[in-house]
């Protein structure tokens, strides 16, 4: 942490402008953090990322499955007709909600669902077309991608949340992807975030370079 870091017992505070002096740090409580200094900020949501995906990755695998049921049957509301659409879902990682017979049965009815790829750090992703029997090849964090196909531009874009705050800023892994990937793109796709209901924080302290999503949709 950076040297403003004063330690007593159990409870750190953090050096705070006038003008925040009462942004506590979400889940904390003691803690407080000075909202608009990175070198604050950035050590904050990594430990707060580990406790979040901690938190879910501790969850039985039976009930994540059906916190994924419901957010799917809310995104079937969320989204609306997909017939004709290109929508960008996820292969789930790290205890994500598990999206993938969803996906299937978007495509059944009529949409192309396209997975995200890593193309190389600090580049946008690359968005390509997979369906059900598509070959699929190890990808960056060892996360499955499709191994070829063509690269489209989603009409909607489908991102796994860390966290999420109340003005529908995203917590992610820090790789700054999906908000560098947004930034880029001709045409802004309808963005949805997803995730569990218990990933909400006050906020992500967010910075010039974060981008909200649309709607955020949950289990809840």
């Amino acid at each position: 942490m950076p040297d403003k870091e004063t330690t007593h017992a159990e409870t750190r505070e953090y050096a705070l402008s006038s003008c925040n002096t009462h942004d506590v740090v979400p889940g904390h409580g003691t803690e407080l953090i000075q909202a608009d200094a990175w070198t604050d900020v950035a050590p904050w949501r990594k430990a707060e990322r580990k406790r979040l995906i901690d938190e879910r990755l501790a969850v039985d695998a039976e009930e994540r499955q059906a916190k994924s049921d419901r957010i799917a049957s809310r995104l079937d509301l969320t989204i609306g007709k997909v017939s004709g659409r290109i929508v960008s879902g996820y292969w789930p990682f790290r205890g994500e909600p598990d999206l993938r017979n969803w996906a299937i049965k978007v495509i059944e009815r009529g949409a192309r669902i396209a997975l995200p790829v890593v193309i190389k750090k600090g580049w946008p992703l690359e968005f390509r077309v997979w369906g059900p029997g598509d070959p699929l090849e190890r990808g960056v964090w060892n996360i499955l991608v499709p191994s070829h196909g063509p690269s489209v531009q989603p009409d909607v874009v489908i991102a796994p949340v860390v966290g999420f705050d109340q003005a529908n800023y995203r917590l992610g892994y820090g790789g700054g992807f999906f908000d560098r990937t947004l930034a880029a793109m001709p045409k802004r796709p309808f963005v949805v975030g997803v995730g569990y209901s218990n990933s909400r924080i006050q906020t992500i302290y967010p910075q010039p370079h974060d981008i909200p999503m649309d709607v955020i949709v949950t289990d809840e």
